[in-house]
C-alpha cells in the first residue's frame, strides 16, 4: 500500500540491524541498505531523547551531499535510559550482567529516534517505551547472556528473546520501539512524505 505511494522515491535504510531491516520488509517497503561508518559519540551535556536524536542525525551526515531528489534516507538510534544515564551496548559478559542486574526489579525507558533526510529537509522523531522487569535471579541473567549473547543490543537485552518472555512484567508504549524501531511513526511519516510529493 505505502510502497505504491512511494514508488517514485528511493528509500535508503542506513542500518545494519537485522531487526530494523525485517521491520521495513514487514511494512511492505522496497528499500536499499547502505552503511557508512560513524563514530557514535555525543556531547556529555545531552540527556534522554536528545542523545538518540543526536546520534540518528549524526548517522545521516555522511550521506548529505550524495542524496538525489527522490531519495529518502532513514537513520535511527536506540538507547536505554535508566537512573538518569544512557545504557549502550555491553562490551563483555561482565558488563552485560551488571547492566541487566541494574534493570532487574525496576522500570527503565527505551528511546528510539528516527531521522528522515531528503535533499531538502530533515525530520527527527522519537518514541519512548517504559519497560518493567521482574526481580531476575543471577542464574536467569547468566543463562540469558550465555545463550543469547546480547552484545549488539542497547541495554544488553532483546525484548523478543528469552529474557523478555520470562522477565518483562509491564510495558507502556510501543513494543516494536523496544525492538529498535517505532514502526507506527515510520509508517506515518513516510505516508506524510508520499502525500506531499
Amino acid at each position: 500500500m505505502l510502497n505504491e505511494q512511494l514508488k517514485n522515491h528511493r528509500i535508503i535504510l542506513a542500518s545494519g540491524s537485522p531487526r530494523r531491516q525485517a521491520f521495513f520488509k514487514d511494512l511492505g517497503l522496497d528499500f536499499d541498505i547502505i552503511l557508512k561508518p560513524v563514530k557514535e559519540e555525543y556531547p556529555p551535556r545531552l540527556a534522554h531523547f536528545e542523545i538518540s536524536n543526536y546520534l540518528a542525525q549524526l548517522k545521516a551526515l555522511p550521506f548529505k551531499n550524495e542524496l538525489k531528489d527522490n531519495d529518502i534516507l532513514i537513520t535511527s538510534d536506540t538507547i536505554v535510559w535508566h537512573h538518569n544515564k544512557a545504557l549502550g551496548k555491553p562490551r563483555d559478559k561482565e558488563e552485560a550482567f551488571s547492566i541487566i542486574k541494574s534493570l532487574s526489579n525496576a522500570t527503565h525507558e527505551v528511546i528510539t529516534s528516527v531521522c528522515f533526510t531528503t535533499k531538502t529537509y530533515e525530520k527527527t522523531l522519537h518514541a519512548i517505551t517504559k519497560v518493567t522487569f521482574k526481580d531476575l535471579t543471577n542464574e536467569e541473567i547468566e543463562y540469558y547472556i550465555s545463550t543469547c549473547k546480547p552484545f549488539d543490543k542497547a541495554g544488553a537485552y532483546g525484548i523478543q528473546e528469552w529474557i523478555g518472555q520470562i522477565g518483562v512484567t509491564k510495558l507502556e508504549g510501543s513494543y516494536f520501539n523496544v525492538m529498535g524501531l517505532p514502526t507506527h511513526l515510520v509508517y506515518k511519516t513516510l505516508n506524510d512524505i508520499a502525500n506531499k510529493s
